[in-house]
């Protein structure tokens, strides 16, 4: 299995992950496709092969992997699918290429609201998407998703594309929350509210606030760790220095937040210590873990955030279901076609 495993692996980046303090005999192996750069899951790697003797073989790509487990089929060597956003996960569910997880560990451990009810994904960690504020262009402390319409904000706000998977996830929880046709009116309203054309990934919203391009930007909270902490890019450090967050709707329903997950494979070859992996995963270790490394709020109860993320300021999640979100995906992608919403303002 583990020289299939490598010829599978092709042109992706092959990361083998087994810790150097697991026992001389390890308990079999698991192995992982993952969305998730190999730097970011050593830790937790390293953590379950020190707890179970699993040796974990890691697959990383920045796409297709899902589209690959697909087309490998019953051959596929893949045990478990690490990824981000509900959009992925439950993409991953629609795909097939999924078994349901049924463990009254993972159950216990994670909150229904960031489970599928039928088993066929689990949250791991959450990400609130957020606003960036520019601290000396921008005065008000509190702000809601409703408000990013108001004619106030006309030409003082950057994002990326609607249709990145990010942005599909928050319009998919206004669809939700607001109706199709109240979301419609919505989003052209922020449209016509952008500074320019949605370009780059989070970061660069926020580089634009540093330049004066633009007073606000939404982007998911973990960027800001990602900058302050950018040893290699200084000038990231000036550029998330310039900004502050700030939580929508804390006021009411709560600020959306996101998922990274894990899926088992349909096909698992070594499905009883995929299952381990996952059940590791939810545990209080596991998230402790992940929440400092990835600065991302754990979900599984109990468990602090890390300082650098409390110092950012209150996360109140909104209890919407991701299941019901995910169902609103199509429909968001629908609307920011419609509106034209990558065309930029006055579109």
């Amino acid at each position: 299995m583990q020289s299939k495993f490598r010829a599978l692996s092709g042109a992706l980046i092959m990361a083998a992950a087994a810790a150097t303090s697991a026992p001389a005999l390890a308990d079999g192996e698991v192995n992982i496709y993952s969305y998730r750069q190999p730097f970011l899951i050593q830790p937790l790697i390293d953590a379950f092969a020190a707890e179970t003797g699993v040796k974990a073989n890691v697959i990383f790509a920045s796409k297709g992997l899902g589209e690959r487990i697909a087309a490998e089929g019953e051959n596929s060597p893949a045990d478990v699918l690490l990824t981000v956003d509900i959009g992925r996960l439950d993409g991953a569910k629609q795909l097939g290429i999924t078994q349901p997880v049924s463990s009254d560990i993972v159950n216990e451990n994670i909150p229904a609201q960031y489970r599928d009810p039928e088993g066929h994904w689990i949250g791991l960690t959450n990400r609130a998407r957020i606003i960036y504020a520019s601290r000396d262009r921008v005065d008000q402390d509190s702000i809601t998703y409703e408000e990013l319409a108001d004619p106030k904000w006309k030409g003082r706000i950057c994002t990326r594309s609607g249709q990145h998977v990010y942005t599909i996830g928050l319009i998919a929880s206004m669809v939700a929350h607001h109706g199709e046709e109240k979301t419609e009116e919505w989003l052209a309203g922020v449209r016509d509210n952008l500074a320019r054309k949605p370009a780059g990934n989070d970061r660069a919203q926020v580089k634009a606030i540093n330049a004066g391009e633009c007073d606000i930007s939404i982007g998911n909270t973990y960027y800001m760790g990602k900058m302050e902490t950018n040893d290699k890019e200084p000038e990231q450090k000036e550029w998330a220095a310039s900004v502050r967050i700030l939580f929508p709707n804390a006021e009411d329903r709560g600020s959306h937040v996101n998922l990274a997950g894990v899926v088992l494979a349909k096909n698992a070859p070594n499905k009883d210590n995929a299952v381990k992996l996952i059940e590791f995963l939810t545990s209080p270790e596991a998230q402790r873990i992940y929440a400092e490394t990835n600065f991302e709020y754990p979900v599984t109860p109990g468990v602090e955030v890390s300082e650098r993320v409390s110092s950012w300021g209150e996360l109140k999640p909104d209890a919407l279901p991701l299941a019901d979100i995910a169902k609103n995906r199509k429909t968001a992608s629908e609307l920011v076609d419609k509106v034209g919403f990558d065309n930029g303002p006055a579109s």
